[in-house]
């Protein structure tokens, strides 16, 4: 089976809490090539992605493909540089997603919540406004929203990442070449609080903008791009890819990481972009072992597009980690012959989307018929009766606006499908860091987070100095 029918056939440190700045040189001296400047840089991000999830993932894409995921073969084969990370922000050993952000994108540690904004008030220049001014193309492309903290902690100057309203309209000064990603509500009219039209505004100063997928890949270059393709987040991908609307008209991770390497190559002087599969760490929160494994095959995918590019294009740097891990999955208990684990190949759709279609009014049977046919396992009469009585109660959840009983029903589903949680938030583990193309041999075994953020510019020839005063 092909790798690009993977859906299709059914499956779809110390740590100091000061402001701490980056150090001057990473690894070995800079190489005559290196010192001409890498061209392009990918900068590849599965959000939230605990060690686990990305075992589970190549171990699903094993069996049920007879191949394994394009992170842990190219580790197999050596052609990725590893190495892990320290993730602390400037106040917690557990980050947050804008704090995790703003130390690549910014060079310093900043407390939770803040898109590079120091404790003290300090603003700190994002890496894409400098790679813009040194004359590359740069952009976002997200499975989240685009103005979410990830994306926009390669952006803007922001006190809080909760600033979404207002990030949207930084990106129409930012004029960035391209963007991608979810979160209609921050553009449209109807939706804004202040009834402004950001889709027009985006336009009159010169932008395509895309809603769907055709509309994406109608885009030509030489005009910066906007595209948003749903409200919020974008749907998970197992969801997607079980839904033929959604399939039409809403991309892939992958699909929309080779548009924009389309668009944004074509300038002489290089680009930089950023890549998150922002829903493995929504999936990770609601204890979803179907979303978070097929979101990081869907990241992986988008992996492939990047790696294979490098490859013949042999100019560029690509990046590949999380910003922390969340909930730490594993598999336990697999079962004879890993029969639990397995039901996971089939399943048809995410635990949000299939929670919404129960209620507490069904039949403990019409209950169990329906997570039969959605999950591929058989609840008890005992956990049914329990999974409605919770939808009473309701379930307070990060994302979960709904409250739907998410992690009730994730720790339900353990004992079916193997996938066990530690909690529904974020880790302070130390993540996966890997490295592909040239530069990549300059990357240490270990990297504080904030240190990233000078490795960038290095690699890619551009110097710090016309940075280093504050905004």
């Amino acid at each position: 089976m092909k790798r690009r029918d993977f859906f299709r056939n059914g499956l779809l440190t110390t740590v100091g809490f000061g402001v701490l700045g980056s150090r001057p040189i990473l690894g070995t001296p800079l190489t005559h090539r290196q010192l001409d400047g890498v061209k392009n840089i990918i900068f590849m991000v599965s959000d939230g992605m605990s060690s686990g999830t990305l075992n589970m993932a190549d171990i699903l894409m094993r069996n049920k493909l007879g191949q394994s995921s394009t992170w842990i073969s190219m580790y197999e084969s050596g052609e990725l540089k590893r190495s892990l990370m320290d993730t602390a922000s400037a106040n917690s050993f557990v980050t947050d997603s804008a704090a995790a952000g703003s130390s690549w994108g910014g060079g310093h540690r900043v407390n939770n919540g803040a898109l590079n904004i120091g404790p003290n008030g300090e603003a700190h220049k994002p890496i894409l406004q400098k790679f813009k001014d040194a004359g590359k193309s740069v952009g976002c492309v997200t499975s989240v929203q685009i103005t979410h903290a990830t994306p926009a902690s390669f952006c803007v100057n922001q006190n809080s990442r909760n600033a979404m309203p207002e990030i949207a309209v930084d990106y129409l000064k930012l004029k960035f070449d391209v963007m991608m990603g979810g979160g209609q509500e921050l553009f449209d009219p109807s939706k804004r609080a202040d009834g402004r039209d950001l889709y027009a505004d985006f336009q009159k100063d010169g932008f395509q903008v895309a809603k769907t997928k055709a509309e994406m890949l109608k885009a030509t270059a030489g005009k910066p791009l906007m595209a948003v393709f749903t409200e919020d987040g974008l749907p998970y991908a197992i969801d997607r890819e079980n839904n033929e609307d959604l399939k039409r008209d809403i991309p892939s991770l992958a699909e929309m990481t080779e548009k924009t390497i389309e668009l944004l190559s074509k300038n002489q002087k290089g680009f930089v972009m950023q890549v998150e599969g922002g829903k493995v760490d929504w999936a990770a929160h609601a204890n979803d072992a179907a979303a978070i494994l097929y979101d990081q095959v869907d990241f992986d995918d988008a992996v492939r597009v990047a790696v294979d590019f490098a490859a013949k294009d042999k100019n560029t740097l690509v990046i590949v980690t999380t910003d922390h891990g969340n909930a730490n999955p594993g598999m336990f208990n697999p079962g004879s012959k890993n029969a639990k684990f397995e039901t996971l190949f089939d399943v048809k759709c995410s635990n949000e989307h299939l929670l919404k279609q129960i209620n507490a009014n069904m039949s403990n049977a019409q209950m169990i018929e329906i997570i039969q046919h959605h999950q591929n396992v058989a609840i008890s009469k005992d956990e049914a009766d329990t999974l409605r009585k919770s939808f009473s109660m309701g379930e307070d959840g990060l994302y979960n606006t709904s409250k739907l009983p998410m992690e009730l029903f994730g720790g339900m589903l353990s004992k079916h499908n193997a996938v066990s949680w530690a909690n529904t938030n974020h880790s302070g583990d130390y993540v996966e860091l890997a490295a592909f193309g040239p530069g990549s041999d300059r990357l240490p075994g270990f990297v504080k987070n904030y240190e990233l953020h000078n490795f960038l510019l290095e690699v890619a020839g551009v110097s710090k100095r016309e940075f280093a005063s504050a905004l």
